[in-house]
């Protein structure tokens, strides 16, 4: 976390594009079949992982990966930069109801946070003016907060013209942050079980999708170790 906290500022202060994924196992797995979602990715300056299932799957395979970088997590980090450094941010997706109160309550965080301006996530009939708006606040930060591969896609088609330094997707945030949606315990995030929190607290939304995603995930993770044996005894 600190090494990308301090990479990205850096590179702010150089006035040098950035922008920044973070995946987890159902990102991982989509990208399989969503070509434009791996564009997406694979074009990012920073990727991050966000689940701990990715964190183990990556260490079985011999990657030395430290440790999670939760996006959420990475926000907070970097919204304290932000006003400490007086970056103008802007904030993008979730409901006009979430939105606002969200930059509310960051402000009342941080009285010195420059927020350049706020929209809701749902324009897809009008993206340029979205990007026109962006582009004209003046911002140098922005965060998306849009579902994927949605987020990951706009970011693609639309980084050279929204005149920020810095875009960052930060999918469900902004419901943590305005206190709509509550984060699993600290102990839960620790083991990896934050994805069941979230099935607890959805059940209707989020079971098909974890189900499916990690089971795949599972035999993704089966044949690549099968693949890294046959290698080593090659």
């Amino acid at each position: 976390m600190d090494e990308t906290v301090g990479w990205i500022a850096d590179r702010v202060d150089r006035q040098k594009f950035t922008q920044h994924v973070v995946v987890n196992v159902a990102k991982l797995v989509n990208m399989r079949s969503d070509h434009l979602l791996a564009d997406s990715v694979h074009g990012c300056d920073l990727i991050n992982i966000d689940g701990m299932g990715v964190v183990w799957a990556a260490r079985l395979l011999g990657y030395d990966v430290p440790e999670r970088v939760a996006g959420v997590d990475l926000f907070v980090r970097l919204i304290d930069l932000a006003a400490k450094r007086g970056f103008p941010v802007f904030f993008l997706g979730a409901t006009e109801k979430i939105v606002e109160r969200t930059s509310a309550v960051l402000m009342d965080r941080h009285p010195d946070l420059k927020i350049a301006g706020f929209h809701h996530g749902y324009f897809w009939d009008d993206e340029e003016k979205i990007v026109e708006i962006i582009r004209s606040s003046g911002a140098r930060l922005l965060f998306v907060a849009i579902t994927s591969p949605k987020k990951e896609v706009f970011i693609e088609r639309w980084k050279e013209q929204l005149g920020v330094i810095f875009v960052m997707g930060v999918g469900g945030t902004f419901d943590v942050i305005s206190g709509a949606v509550r984060r699993a315990p600290k102990w839960m995030q620790r083991i990896g079980m934050e994805w069941l929190y979230r099935v607890i607290q959805e059940p209707r939304r989020m079971w098909r999708r974890y189900l499916v995603t990690n089971t795949k995930f599972a035999f993704m993770l089966l044949r690549a170790r099968i693949a890294l044996k046959n290698e080593s005894t090659a």
